[in-house]
């Protein structure tokens, strides 16, 4: 009887890890920033699919690659780094390749947006959206025409009146633009030269976000803030007196990547649930609700005019004049982030 009973357990404990190991191969972990992919996609994706996604979110590109660093790329199976973090990561052996084979919706990509410097033969990532950083204005504050650019900012009339994003390349970006330099200038001089003149300008902002600063101008906390043009979007959707400025010293434009890291626990998982969202008609979907711009070229024609026409998601040519994509700084990355902490400090 003991002998049975003993079995019988045996049998039970082998079938208990057989569920979890089937209800562990219905997982999904995503590391994507903040208020950056609907509810109802994911939704949408479980009931179709089976895989039970759970989404952990960040606020700037640094707090993603040091938590994969230190977890030496295993505990999510998706993240979602900008251009220059790609190389970045895949250059230290994190991300892992993309098996272009189980992708099907790849074809649907804009030729634009394959093969880029960044990622060659996109190796390792697949453009997820695209934007621009620059100005949000709330003109029943501050007269329209009053901002054209990052140097207006310093205006003292503007002090208490400010937001900026809690992120390193906005900033410091925004203080080499000012001072005519490149947004990824690596020449020590003029990163220590934008550091000073950003420091300059910390003593007037109000708030720091990187998460959500639309809701900064929307409560009328702040009158001009430096944000991503889908925040700009959303914002003005609810205020039309937010408008969305492109600095005249040249935005920020930068591409958002789909990417599995090296030791993601759910590789096939992570590959169904990255084509799944190249479909024309998902990709449609999170570009009209979170208002960033898709690369997903058979995604457009299923954009209704007033997203495809915004000039806050898709700009016209000439508000691109000057602007510039972030690209990996290299051994400048690690000056950068010293003086970043410095600013940060108040030091």
């Amino acid at each position: 009887m003991k002998k049975h009973l003993l079995a019988l357990a045996v049998l039970l404990a082998a079938l208990g890890m057989v569920v979890a190991a089937h209800a562990a191969d219905k997982t999904l972990n995503v590391f994507i920033w903040s208020e950056y992919l609907p509810d109802e996609v994911v939704a949408d994706f479980t009931r179709e699919t089976g895989i039970k996604v759970k989404l952990t979110t960040y606020e700037s590109n640094e707090t993603m690659y040091a938590k994969i660093k230190m977890l030496g790329g295993k505990g999510y199976d998706i993240v979602v780094p900008s251009a220059e973090f790609v190389s970045r990561m895949a250059a230290e052996d994190l991300l892992a390749p993309i098996d272009k084979g189980r992708l099907p919706n790849l074809s649907n990509l804009d030729d634009t947006f394959r093969n880029l410097p960044y990622d060659p033969e996109n190796g390792h990532s697949v453009p997820y959206m695209w934007g621009t950083t620059g100005i949000a204005v709330n003109t029943d504050l501050v007269p329209e025409g009053q901002i054209t650019g990052y140097a207006d900012l310093w205006n003292p009339a503007l002090a208490g009146k400010l937001l900026l994003p809690d992120d390193m390349r906005t900033t410091l970006g925004m203080a080499l633009k000012v001072l005519g330099y490149s947004t990824n200038d690596t020449d020590p001089a003029h990163i220590e030269q934008a550091y000073l003149r950003a420091k300059s300008l910390y003593p007037a902002v109000k708030v720091f976000d990187s998460d959500s600063p639309k809701q900064a101008l929307l409560n009328r906390e702040v009158s001009v803030a430096v944000l991503w043009n889908g925040e700009a979007y959303v914002a003005n959707g609810e205020n039309d007196k937010i408008i969305y400025v492109y600095p005249k010293e040249g935005a920020n434009r930068w591409v958002d990547n789909l990417c599995i890291p090296k030791n993601a626990a759910n590789v096939d998982n992570a590959h169904a649930f990255i084509n799944y969202l190249l479909r024309p008609e998902v990709a449609a979907k999170i570009s009209q609700e979170m208002g960033y711009a898709t690369p997903n070229k058979a995604a457009m024609p299923l954009l209704p005019a007033e997203i495809r026409d915004n000039p806050i998601i898709y700009p016209p040519a000439d508000k691109l004049t000057g602007s510039e994509f972030e690209t990996d700084l290299g051994p400048a990355q690690r000056l950068y982030e010293q003086y970043w902490s410095k600013l940060k400090t108040g030091r």
